[in-house]
């Protein structure tokens, strides 16, 4: 075997032990499965009207962008050893706010309207993230908790802006926001792209990310080599609140329109999928951002399939779980070793031919 062979073979060992390659294959198999469907599943074109690209694939990645930006907040969460049950509810907030801003100024055509509901939806996530940064890092609550009760004040929160209305509002610049775009492509898709790449910037170009994951595997000897963990987890919660805010206000802004019960509903737990999937440990002390980017087109993509084959509302769950579990177990190393047990014979049952040198276990 050339030395080129060789080091192609480990490459390829190295990306299929990656907890996330099994998600690129989930989501290339459930895109096979709509083509098998409708061959045309896949097919984008070019709009004539407007030169914008349209089809399933364009629909999926602008699906994902909420997802993915509250997977990458939940990830660096997680990696503390915290989690963030919160990220729904804020979404509500921050549409919320915008919303409600927007309907106050009346102004349907004004950019400079846009910006102040977009950085005021900003400001009040920030505001909750930092909440509950210090619930969990000075009053000591488990971030199980503190999130949770975050979550269901935020929610009430949203109904206390909107007097617990949905509430509508028409803002042209601030639709554009997640109806837009630019050279044929969606803004909400490039918007999201550029968020995920200035925080891989900051979190992997700096000593920030290896804090963060120095915190979450142990958080005494982090505090004796000098890491403040305290400052830490208020600027992680915080960054996890203003992403959310983002995802509130790209959900919000497709639709002009905040449900105070629906907006952002269950999210955290699909936020919660993307970084598992993505190979993050719920454990702490490790995040990948680009497993979040992929757990969150799978989600994206699961859903569309779901709606495309035709589920039923009342099946979707089982089938959505059913997925999942498939794809978890794959994961596990556990799981693939027995298999790989299975295909070598051991060599200390009688009878059983020993393992060759060249195979790998």
């Amino acid at each position: 075997m050339s030395t080129t062979e060789r080091r192609t073979g480990v490459a390829v060992r190295g990306l299929i032990r990656r907890q996330y390659f099994w998600g690129i294959i989930a989501i290339v198999l459930l895109l096979l499965v709509n083509v098998v469907k409708d061959p045309a599943f896949l097919a984008v074109s070019v709009n004539s009207l407007n030169g914008n690209l349209v089809g399933n694939l364009v629909d999926i990645l602008r699906a994902s962008a909420p997802i993915l930006m509250i997977a990458v907040g939940m990830s660096l969460v997680v990696a503390t050893g915290g989690i963030d049950l919160s990220v729904g509810s804020l979404m509500v907030v921050a549409g919320a706010v915008s919303m409600e801003f927007i309907k106050a100024s009346g102004d349907g055509a004004s950019g400079g309207v846009a910006l102040g509901a977009l950085g005021l939806a900003l400001a009040v996530s920030a505001l909750l993230g930092v909440v509950n940064g210090l619930l969990v890092s000075v009053v000591g609550l488990q971030p199980f908790i503190s999130t949770l009760v975050m979550m269901l004040a935020g929610r009430g929160l949203a109904k206390v802006i909107t007097s617990g209305q949905n509430t509508a509002a028409a803002n042209e610049p601030f639709r554009w926001i997640a109806n837009g775009y630019v050279i044929g492509l969606p803004v909400v898709v490039l918007l999201a792209v550029v968020v995920v790449v200035i925080v891989a910037l900051v979190v992997r170009r700096s000593a920030l990310g290896l804090m963060i994951e120095a915190i979450g595997i142990n958080p005494k000897a982090s505090r004796m080599a000098g890491i403040k963990p305290r400052g830490l987890l208020i600027t992680v919660y915080t960054l996890s609140a203003v992403l959310a805010g983002i995802a509130g206000v790209f959900a919000t802004a497709s639709v002009m329109t905040v449900d105070v019960s629906r907006t952002g509903y269950q999210l955290e737990l699909d936020a919660i999928l993307a970084v598992v999937i993505g190979g993050t440990s719920l454990a702490g002390g490790k995040f990948s951002l680009g497993g979040a980017v992929v757990g969150a087109l799978l989600i994206a993509t699961l859903d569309k399939t779901i709606v495309f084959l035709g589920v039923s509302s009342s099946a979707t769950p089982a089938f959505k779980a059913a997925v999942i579990i498939v794809l978890c177990l794959l994961q596990s190393e556990r799981v693939r070793g027995l298999f790989r047990q299975r295909r070598v014979p051991d060599a200390r049952v009688p009878g059983a031919e020993a393992p060759r040198a060249s195979v790998t276990v």
